[in-house]
């Protein structure tokens, strides 16, 4: 996935295979580790959105152009 929707559209998928269906111990370990990378990602760019509107913030208070 490209993009933090595209992860959480994913992330909701594997949710609902994890809780609906009857997996395989194997399928479902697969489908967490999944689940766990999808979440590092979407979570490295959510930190990197966060350190952009602080730099934004910042440079606005200062009367600076973004």
């Amino acid at each position: 996935p490209n993009s933090f929707e595209q992860i959480l559209t994913e992330l909701e998928a594997l949710v609902g295979q994890l809780e609906g269906d009857e997996l395989a111990l194997e399928k479902a370990l697969a489908l967490y580790e999944r689940g766990v990378k999808l979440a590092v990602q979407g979570d490295t760019l959510l930190q990197g959105v966060e350190r952009r509107v602080e730099e934004l913030r910042t440079a606005l208070a200062e009367g600076a152009d973004p």
